[in-house]
Order: structure tokens, then C-alpha cells, then sequence
């Protein structure tokens, strides 16, 4: 991961040093697959409980949403040859479609490739689809991921923490629903984006050093859209599913406004919807729909 951010650094720094844009974008993108050690259990471990958790619920199997770890860094090499200026690609949501958990203490075969591009002059939203098994299970989890960049002044809505929804196109700033009921109440503090950080090895500044957060435009450090999902996803496990964490089979969410540390906030739940969100009809920092296989 660290790699992967001085790379992606140093290929944003030669776009300023080029003009114009490259020849037409094709897609499907070709696919580039990376083999990768197992993942320490005492790290899995770690996550889960700081994301409030109970370690031993995935005795055997990797937590699907510890994805970031392995997948970015494979994920960013799709977007090696898009002519859109890196340094200001934000992350505005993924899908997740868990089919069969990640067995434990197997190396991890990743496939990527860019699925998708919307180009409409103001905004792009760039799809990467991100595939992740093993030997035996090549098509554990199967997830899409939504970079957006914004391509005019007017379009730089920075507090929207990167997109008001996949296709960016609406305006309106996400509220949690009415009819919603709360399942998880917690605290963030002001180091949440640094431990984060530790955790996945995302260390992006913007979430753990303010002086870069202000200079972005923040008040003060954001979380991590995954680090918003991670939490979202264990207080689902516990809220919904008494601590099954198979139950959950997909996950579809847009990361709607930059969350602030610290914070408290809530994870509240209207039928197969889901939000992070400081209360009722309060602002939402996550808004999305989830599947559990059957009818609750």
C-alpha cells in the first residue's frame, strides 16, 4: 500500500508536467492479476476488534471488508494510463458481493481490471472491478469500486468526501431516513484516520495529519470511506445478524459527505437500507442498500 502511494504520487506529479489529454479510453481494461501472502491473523484479528468485532466470528476466513488492504494496491494500477489528473480522484463508493468466505492463511489471488468510464465534461466516474479468492475459491468476493474526479471548479464538491453517489448526479446532500432505526452508536476520535491507517497501511495524509486536511479544505482530518464501511459492516454483523458474519451477501454503498474526527455517529438501518449518519433525517456520511440471502 505504501508503494502504491508514492507510485500514484509520482504519476500525478508527471501529469502536471504534461498537457493534453491522451488518446480516447477504452474499456473493459486489461486485467492485471497479483498473487498475495495471506494476511497476518493477528492483524485480521486487530481490525475486527478495533472495527468492534469479535476476532474469533471469522476463525478460518478473512473479513471481506479488510479488502482495501490487498486490493487498492492492484486497483491502482488500472488507472496507470487514464488521462485524468490523479492527485484529484476521491473515493465515492463500492459494491461488495461476498460469495464464499476468503479462506485463512491462503495466499490471495487478485484480478482487476477498469470496468468502466462516465465521462460527461463536468465529472468522471471511474469503475474498477476487483476480484478476490483463492485456489480453491477464485471468486470469494467480487468488488466494485468507484473512484470520481471532478473536472471543473464548479464539480469540486471536496465536502461530499468525494461524490454524492456513483453517478454523481445529485446535488442534494444525503440525510438518514426517516422510518430508520438505529443498531450501533460510537465514538470516533481525532486519531481514528491514523489508526486506520495503520491497519490497511492507507496513509493518505488527509486523514491523519490536519494541517494537510485544512490546506484540502477540511476543518480538520476525515475518515477513510473504507474505514466508514468497516464500522458500518461490524455494527451490521451485530446489529442484524447476532454476530453471524456470513449472513451478509452484498453491500452496496456511496460515500456521501466527508466525515469529520472525531464524531459520533450512528449506523441506522430502513429495511435493506443502510446509513452512518449523526441521527434521523441528520446528515449521512454512508448511504447504501445491503442483501442478506433471505428475508428478515
Amino acid at each position: 500500500m505504501l508503494a502504491t502511494l508514492g507510485k500514484t504520487a509520482a504519476r500525478a506529479l508527471g501529469q502536471r508536467m504534461r498537457s493534453g489529454k491522451s488518446s480516447v479510453l477504452i474499456t473493459p481494461g486489461p486485467e492485471i492479476k497479483r498473487t498475495f501472502a495471506a494476511p497476518k491473523a493477528d492483524l485480521l484479528d486487530a481490525f475486527v476488534a478495533h472495527m468492534g468485532g469479535d476476532p474469533r466470528a471469522y476463525r478460518g476466513s478473512v473479513p471481506p471488508h479488510f479488502f482495501p488492504h490487498w486490493a487498492l494496491p492492484v486497483a491502482a494500477e488500472t488507472l496507470r494510463d487514464v488521462p485524468y489528473p490523479m492527485l484529484r480522484v476521491l473515493n465515492a463508493g463500492c459494491r461488495m458481493q461476498m460469495r464464499a468466505p476468503i479462506p485463512r492463511d491462503q495466499p490471495l489471488q487478485v484480478r482487476a481490471h477498469l470496468a468502466n468510464v462516465d465521462d460527461d465534461g463536468q465529472r468522471a466516474v471511474l469503475t474498477q472491478r476487483i476480484v478476490t479468492g483463492t485456489t480453491a475459491v477464485p471468486d470469494a468476493l467480487i468488488t466494485d469500486v468507484f473512484a470520481y474526479v471532478p473536472l471543473s471548479a464548479a464539480d469540486d464538491r471536496r465536502g461530499n468526501n468525494g461524490s454524492n453517489g456513483h453517478s454523481a448526479a445529485k446535488r442534494e446532500k444525503a440525510r438518514v431516513a426517516n422510518g430508520a432505526h438505529e443498531i450501533s452508536f460510537f465514538h470516533l476520535g481525532a486519531d481514528e484516520g491514523l489508526a486506520f491507517a495503520k491497519l490497511t497501511g492507507d496513509f493518505n495524509p488527509i486523514h491523519w495529519l490536519p494541517a494537510y486536511a485544512r490546506a484540502a479544505g477540511f476543518r480538520s482530518v476525515i475518515l477513510h470511506g473504507f474505514g466508514t464501511l468497516a464500522r458500518c459492516y461490524e455494527a451490521m454483523n451485530r446489529g442484524l445478524f447476532a454476530g453471524d458474519v456470513r449472513k451478509l451477501k452484498s453491500l452496496d454503498v456511496k460515500f456521501t459527505r466527508a466525515l469529520v474526527l472525531p464524531h459520533d455517529v450512528g449506523v441506522y438501518v430502513r429495511d435493506r437500507e443502510v446509513f452512518v449518519g449523526d441521527g434521523i433525517d441528520g446528515p449521512a456520511y454512508l448511504s447504501g442498500h445491503f442483501d442478506s440471502g433471505d428475508e428478515r
